[in-house]
């Protein structure tokens, strides 16, 4: 593991390996290495080998992962309090290691069975209005002095708004997944594969960009640049530069409400719904494997709630 003098979680390269084995993404694999890193800077802390860890340890790093005290997996303090999904997705990553330990017959201290996952909480996700989020879209062609940078940012969050596409298919998207008809290939989450959809607007923007950016020798769509416009040999944007961008136009800006990628693609799905969209058909957009999933997304508008009361309510007159 990274920055590991000493690895405290016997045979974790082998389970990072059965992964890749098993046809797991590289970012998938990345998240259970970052997860089992945050565990291992627990055992640290507390000075816990982990054939001593029992219940009350899981108990422990249960309140850790609560903790705003806990360490990142670069062993820096975390900068606010983690969701119970996030929580239970670190548990669950918990709960996959020992079951692999079990299951090549390693010693485990504890059944996985152990590792409970915790309540999660039923909120209604906030949509930020679509003025704002026009607003974030636009802004770095007023916030940024380097062309080729202004109008690649631009074409970036407007492909995501008129996509719906995660930020880690964004960064990664290559020229040859892009047809002439604006339609866009993609291998998502657990390698499901689905189409895309560029809009007018949105494959202006992006041809715009092309434009600019020229015959560079890169796969990908998007390339960063170092200094004025020297572009760097075989790198691409990371989803952090891109999370920074957003954070610092909406302060610029003057948006209050939090507002990151992902809250632009629960905008795609919420403006869908809201225009009347098929939940099924906003389901296939997203890559979602559930449409429980989808509707996390298309039924946090109070107001799309209030116009389906007037429209629908039988003694409406």
């Amino acid at each position: 593991m990274k920055n590991k003098n000493i690895q405290l979680l016997p045979y974790l390269d082998d389970f990072l390996l059965s992964l890749q084995s098993n046809n797991y993404s590289q970012e998938t694999i990345y998240n259970y290495e970052r997860d089992l890193e945050v565990f291992q800077n627990f055992l640290e802390e507390v000075d816990t080998e982990f054939d001593d860890i029992n219940k009350k340890t899981i108990l422990n790093y249960k309140a850790y992962l609560t903790s705003q005290d806990r360490k990142t997996p670069i062993l820096e303090v975390g900068e606010k309090k983690l969701s119970s999904f996030s929580i239970n997705r670190m548990l669950s990553s918990l709960r996959s290691y020992l079951k692999f330990l079990i299951d090549m017959d390693y010693k485990s201290p504890i059944s996985p069975d152990m590792v409970k996952l915790v309540k999660t909480e039923r909120k209604n996700l906030r949509v930020s209005e679509f003025e704002e989020i026009v607003k974030i879209i636009e802004s770095p062609m007023q916030f940024e002095k380097n062309e080729k940078v202004a109008l690649r940012n631009r074409a970036m969050f407007e492909m995501l708004f008129s996509t719906g596409m995660r930020i880690s298919e964004l960064v990664n998207l290559k020229k040859s997944q892009i047809d002439k008809t604006g339609r866009i290939f993609i291998i998502g989450k657990g390698k499901k594969e689905r189409f895309v959809y560029l809009t007018p607007r949105a494959k202006k923007h992006l041809k715009n960009y092309l434009e600019i950016r020229g015959d560079i020798d890169s796969p990908y769509v998007f390339i960063p640049y170092r200094g004025k416009n020297v572009h760097i040999k075989d790198k691409k944007i990371s989803c952090t530069y891109l999370q920074r961008k957003i954070k610092k136009y909406r302060e610029l800006i003057g948006i209050n409400l939090p507002l990151s990628c992902h809250s632009i693609r629960h905008a795609f799905a919420t403006y869908l719904a809201e225009s009347g969209a098929n939940p099924a058909a906003i389901q296939i957009l997203l890559g979602h494997e559930s449409l429980d999933t989808t509707t996390r997304y298309v039924h946090v508008s109070d107001r799309y709630a209030e116009r389906m009361h007037r429209k629908y309510h039988p003694l409406k007159e």
